[in-house]
């Protein structure tokens, strides 16, 4: 991040506001893990580390960086979680790309291990060409397997969350239950595709450790969440009011980060002020 250059700071501080941790991105501000942290760390609980891709990753976490993280999050009273690489998946059809994935998310949970990550959220593209039985069957096979592979090394399971994409959950959530892996559950992704983001937490609320917030408008997600109506919204806010996890703003500009902590913080007095 550019020093000379006056970036807009939040005017408000909302660590310990809500009965859950909340979360913001790294990619608030142009620049890198450490500017973000300096930002954000006094205005928020939690940081969510991004990985879009899984080059640079000796560059992007070297032990200069991982040092600095920890030490700002002492002195910010901060906690973090990290989004695993989108560029490399365990589905994929290739075996060698396969290995690749699972060496490269082991490598990368062993890196950041310094930083105690709340979670390490996981992207599980489904790549088959249609969702006859058979399509199904072969990718939860190649599922399963890599994920137990990825817990081989000894990594914890429950901080594995697998994130909700374009495909149903139930797809894969048995899969989650039985190797004892956690959820997140990105509201936003649910609302994009059409599905029952109410029914989803029901059903998996003993599962899911972390929440991705982010409004959806003209058929765009991870925008401002006032792109949501607020009646859209109010089911959105009965699963925070029990929830004791992480909800993090997956947003990626300054202006949509805090419009959506306005727009969170108005729809939490109104919802608690109608419940009372």
């Amino acid at each position: 991040m550019n020093d000379s250059i006056a970036y807009p700071h939040l005017t408000k501080s909302y660590k310990g506001a809500y009965p859950f941790k909340l979360a913001t991105t790294s990619f608030i501000y142009p620049g890198d893990y450490i500017s973000n942290v300096k930002m954000l760390g006094h205005y928020v609980d939690e940081i969510e580390l991004l990985l879009f891709e899984s080059i640079d990753i000796d560059t992007l976490f070297s032990d200069a960086v991982i040092d600095e993280l920890e030490r700002l999050a002492t002195e910010l009273k901060l906690d973090y979680d990290v989004h695993l690489p989108m560029d490399i998946s365990i589905s994929d059809q290739d075996t060698q790309n396969q290995r690749h994935a699972l060496k490269t998310l082991n490598q990368i949970i062993e890196r950041v291990s310094p930083l105690a990550p709340s979670t390490h959220c996981l992207h599980i593209p489904y790549n088959e060409a249609d969702f006859e039985s058979h399509s199904i069957k072969k990718w939860r096979t190649r599922v399963r397997t890599n994920l137990e592979k990825l817990l081989d090394p000894g990594v914890d399971a429950s901080r594995i969350s697998i994130e909700n994409l374009d495909y149903p959950i139930d797809l894969i959530a048995d899969i989650v239950l039985e190797l004892n892996l956690s959820i997140c559950l990105d509201a936003g992704h649910l609302i994009h595709h059409g599905y029952d983001v109410a029914d989803a937490f029901d059903r998996y609320f003993s599962k899911i450790s972390v929440m991705h917030l982010h409004g959806v408008e003209n058929n765009q997600d991870h925008v401002s969440l006032d792109r949501l109506s607020e009646e859209r919204f109010q089911p959105i806010m009965k699963m925070l009011k029990c929830f004791a996890g992480v909800a993090s703003l997956e947003v990626f500009s300054f202006d949509n980060l805090n419009t959506s902590l306005q727009y969170l913080e108005r729809c939490w007095k109104n919802f608690n002020s109608t419940e009372s």
